[in-house]
């Protein structure tokens, strides 16, 4: 199972348990059942401080990731840390999930374009939050 573990810094109240059950089958589909995930929601103020530390760019942005093992091959006994999920509900508004998938495939090694345009798309279908 996908160990999740929520924090909000917010200061907006999210739907913590539909974020850890939207990873959960999301990361799934993609075949990955077993890891550590971080998903953190944080104010556009944080928001903006790391998308300047980080990309440089000084503005706040819907999501980051920050990946750690993705996909790559482990050792036996080795936990898979995916990464870190960041997501500002103040850009996103009330609809966070399509970010969170979007940062979720960032994890797992997609780049933007098409392909994964299409199977973020095909992802929030199957967990019926299109």
């Amino acid at each position: 199972m996908i160990d999740v573990e929520v924090e909000n810094r917010s200061e907006t109240e999210v739907d913590e348990a539909g974020a850890v059950a939207l990873a959960r089958v999301a990361l799934a589909e993609e075949g990955v059942e077993e890891g550590e995930l971080g998903i953190a929601f944080v104010t556009a103020e944080e928001m903006r401080a790391l998308k300047a530390e980080y990309l440089g760019l000084d503005e706040a942005t819907d999501v980051l990731s920050f990946p750690i093992d993705g996909r790559d091959e482990l050792p036996g006994g080795v936990p898979r840390a995916l990464g870190d999920v960041v997501l500002c509900p103040q850009v996103v508004g009330d609809d966070w999930r399509w970010p969170l998938v979007h940062g979720l495939l960032h994890l797992l090694g997609y780049e933007h374009g098409e392909p994964m345009e299409a199977r973020e798309q095909a992802l929030l279908e199957v967990a019926g939050s299109a």
